[in-house]
């Protein structure tokens, strides 16, 4: 069996929200739906039956977005009811794994055709309340918020794997001797570069405003931001530490979408492809390094695909904590900083969780057709200690 080659042909995504900001009132499988029928509008030559898979992230699933809402969206965008859904959860890396997945059928001649994304919608995460072991409890029960981080926790489980997501950049920052001021400057520069790039229009052709919601840009991107406000935010996690709200990505809401096809599929779109995809990597550390977890899937990603450090035109390293993305950086010596993140980062843009690895590949391949050529990465750190990357090129 030959593998075959896979193609970003398209990618979108919806301007990212705040928590309890524009898209809060918006569901999660609407936004879902609105980026794969966004998606499929852009590419009029496509008969949308063709379509032989969606693949969609989604790392909490825990209100609207139950019920496999890769499915959910199909149907609430209108495609036919043929068109079948599945969804995954790699937590931070969902988006990424769903169009790792849809890739691979690909390459294996499973589909010609399919669709991947995430989403989420932290702003609308449920509250949760255990049923009880034994019926008609008379005491109180405990009420868990889904929207990020630890709940339920497995008591075989040892204390230090599930320390809270915050102490885990700590303890990033302890490792590398990364400093408060040095965690600062990193998030002043992503809302820098982020808010640079809105203003000359370089994110026009990859996001689509959801209708009826008045927000047509990132919500979280602080132009105005300084060194000074941002020292005088108080620690988050320890009263003596350096991971702040500042220096953190926020709570988000959003969804992103990519179309991917084989040559056959690309002949059936009409259009030219953003870029090839490569390779890709998986691996894992110790949970409560969780932050490092790039590390070793971007060395074995670009070991599949043949290249090193050097040979990269961009690279898309989702920005979890300050800490944690300098954490990564120091232990890649031979990358060029210049290329990480020319955009802005989550730190600036929003990390909503499901979406993110879907922002971060489409993000990636718009780049690399705006170049002409080259080679590109997108990589996350996932909470309970994974790492996940992809390598593209054009």
């Amino acid at each position: 069996m030959s593998i075959r080659d896979v193609y970003i042909v398209d990618a979108v995504r919806t301007p990212v929200g705040k928590f309890g900001g524009a898209l809060a009132t918006v569901r999660p499988d609407d936004l879902a739906a609105h980026v794969v029928r966004s998606l499929v509008d852009r590419t009029p030559e496509l008969d949308p039956a063709r379509i032989d898979d969606v693949y969609f992230g989604d790392a909490n699933g825990a209100g609207e977005d139950n019920r496999d809402v890769a499915r959910m969206a199909v149907l609430l965008a209108g495609l036919p009811v043929s068109v079948p859904g599945v969804t995954v959860n790699r937590l931070c890396g969902s988006g990424l794994e769903a169009v790792i997945q849809a890739a691979r059928a690909i390459a294996v001649g499973d589909a010609s055709i399919a669709v991947a994304g995430g989403v989420e919608s932290m702003s609308r995460a449920p509250w949760v309340v255990q049923k009880p072991e034994r019926a008609f409890p008379a005491g109180h029960q405990q009420m868990y918020s889904t929207t990020l981080g630890w709940r339920m926790t497995n008591p075989q489980l040892p204390a230090q794997w599930t320390v809270p997501l915050g102490e885990g950049a700590e303890l990033i920052a302890d490792k590398h001797g990364i400093t408060r001021e040095q965690q600062d400057a990193f998030a002043l520069d992503s809302h820098r570069k982020a808010a640079e790039a809105w203003a000359k229009g370089l994110y026009d052709s990859e996001v689509v405003p959801y209708d009826d919601v008045d927000l047509v840009r990132d919500e979280c991107i602080r132009e105005s931001s300084t060194m000074e406000a941002l020292s005088r935010l108080k620690p988050a996690f320890r009263t003596d530490g350096s991971v702040t709200a500042g220096n953190a990505s926020p709570l988000n809401d959003g969804a992103a979408a990519l179309l991917l096809v084989d040559e056959e599929g690309l002949r059936a779109t009409g259009r030219d492809p953003l870029a090839r995809i490569r390779s890709s990597a998986v691996t894992g550390i110790e949970p409560q390094l969780f932050g490092l977890g790039p590390v070793e899937a971007v060395r074995r990603a670009l070991a599949k695909a043949g290249r090193e450090f050097g040979d990269l035109t961009t690279f898309e390293l989702n920005e979890a904590f300050a800490a944690q993305s300098l954490g990564c950086l120091a232990e890649w010596p031979g990358l060029d900083p210049a290329v990480v993140n020319p955009r802005g980062g989550a730190i600036a843009i929003g990390h909503p969780l499901g979406a993110s690895g879907a922002r971060l590949a489409g993000a990636v391949a718009h780049q690399l057709a705006a170049a002409g050529s080259g080679t590109g990465l997108a990589a996350l750190c996932i909470g309970v200690g994974q790492g996940l990357a992809l390598v593209l090129e054009r």
